[in-house]
């Protein structure tokens, strides 16, 4: 009979709920759990808050999720990964190890793996950006960090010391899930049809919630029951890389067909080639079966050679932007709305503030759609928001500085203004050769 290992997803993104992982390792019967945190802007975030303090860099819910998950998982046996890293892999690793200290967690052996962090590399190169024209040479002077995409590899070669919790930076998001399914079952690191498999599984369960209805629901369309309690998945994985897809009984949510179909295709340019460090995964042979309720097989995954490369995330600064908004309500809201753009665009010309992009947004009209400012019918109430970039903070200051000057110097009736401003942190990509970067773990033990 062929062995299988469960594994259970404890969050979909850096702020994710809690209670749905504690749910998993209490009543989930899980090998391991895995805590996927990262996007390309978080782990961006995290360098700055480095920069200004050495111990941080990590996820701020890191110790919170682990005072909470870990002494359960550990009277359990259930192993933890996760990308909760962040810029400071090593500092998690210590801050968890001192968690497992105050409650006596005696043994438990938490590894970091480290090697993600590309910066000199990048710093060094001349190498082609991907979404951008230019190369990262040209953001040399700007750039915060620099981040490279590993695989498994690292992950495994911690489970394979022993390692109770693994901590990582910047690794691919399935990784986290097919270094397990590795370790477990001794796949090689060139079955691209195992590691395609894996891969599927992975990408299916990285986002957590969205698997079992979040992220999926539409009243009257997709109906989901028990959003406010919505439970988290977990697979049962063969040694030949098929799994079923559940959740803990009588948690919220639905986990079914449909459900599946969206996550498969999730965030997924060529499901013929979805570009992994580990593998080229394929999903265009995917077929997905409803075996009960909440109960899935998911099967038809499999994969071609990894690339040469690997994909590096640099982010960088990018000045600064600045925004106001103010309410208006009752007949000639949105006029009033519309004069109140004008003014705040005169304004900042006459005063000569170097602001570009500027945007003029009435919320619920057209602030997405950008159809105009005409509506059929007219509103009752209306928010005008306005922002725009800058190349430094007073500048961007000054276009809430206008908006709430627009009390006594506006249009009738302008209430709950506010203005903000922010440094933009932007990211761009690039591509840089695999052997150039080493992946290597060190060990913690409480």
């Amino acid at each position: 009979m062929s062995r299988t290992i469960r594994i259970g997803a404890g969050a979909g993104f850096s702020g994710d709920r809690i209670e749905p992982a504690l749910e998993l390792v209490e009543y989930g019967d899980l090998d391991y759990l895995a805590f996927e945190c990262l996007a390309e802007r978080t782990i961006g975030l995290a360098h700055a808050a480095r920069l200004r303090d050495g111990r941080a860099g990590f996820d701020p819910l890191l110790e919170r999720r682990m005072r909470t998950i870990l002494p359960v998982a550990r009277a359990r046996g259930v192993r933890i990964i996760t990308n909760m890293g962040a810029a400071n892999p090593l500092g998690a690793a210590e801050a968890i190890v001192a968690i497992a200290r105050e409650f006596g967690l005696n043994g438990l052996k938490v590894a970091a793996v480290l090697g993600d962090d590309v910066a000199d590399i990048v710093g060094r190169g001349d190498f082609p950006l991907l979404d951008r024209t230019g190369t990262s040479r040209d953001l040399t002077d700007v750039m915060v960090s620099a981040n490279a995409y590993l695989g498994a590899g690292g992950i495994v070669a911690a489970l394979a010391q022993g390692a109770d919790v693994v901590v990582t930076g910047r690794v691919c998001d399935p990784a986290l899930f097919v270094a397990p399914m590795i370790h477990e079952f001794g796949w090689a690191m060139d079955d691209w049809e195992l590691l395609g498999r894996g891969t599927l599984v992975g990408h299916l369960l990285e986002c957590a919630g969205q698997l079992t209805g979040g992220y999926f629901a539409d009243p009257g369309r997709k109906d989901v029951r028990g959003l406010s309690r919505l439970g988290f998945p977990f697979a049962d994985v063969g040694e030949d890389g098929l799994a079923t897809f559940s959740k803990v009984a009588a948690s919220g949510g639905r986990l079914d067909s449909l459900t599946c179909k969206e996550q498969v295709l999730y965030e997924v340019l060529d499901p013929s080639a979805y570009l992994q460090a580990d593998v080229t995964a394929d999903f265009s042979g995917v077929e997905v079966e409803e075996l009960g309720p909440d109960l899935v097989a998911v099967r038809g995954g499999t994969g071609h050679p990894r690339p040469d490369t690997l994909k590096v995330s640099i982010s960088y600064e990018d000045g600064w932007v600045g925004q106001g908004q103010i309410c208006y309500a009752g007949p000639g809201a949105q006029a009033r709305a519309e004069l109140a753009f004008a003014i705040v665009r005169e304004r900042l010309a006459l005063s000569g503030a170097a602001v570009n992009d500027l945007t003029l947004d009435l919320i619920g009209i057209n602030s997405l759609a950008r159809t105009g400012g005409s509506t059929r019918s007219e509103p009752s109430e209306i928010m005008a928001r306005i922002s725009g970039r800058a190349a430094d903070q007073a500048t961007a200051e000054c276009i809430g500085a206008e908006v709430e000057a627009l009390y006594t110097n506006g249009p009738a009736g302008g209430g709950g203004a506010s203005g903000s401003t922010r440094k933009v942190l932007a990211v761009a990509s690039t591509l840089i050769p695999r052997d150039n970067v080493r992946c290597r773990v060190t060990m913690i033990e409480a």
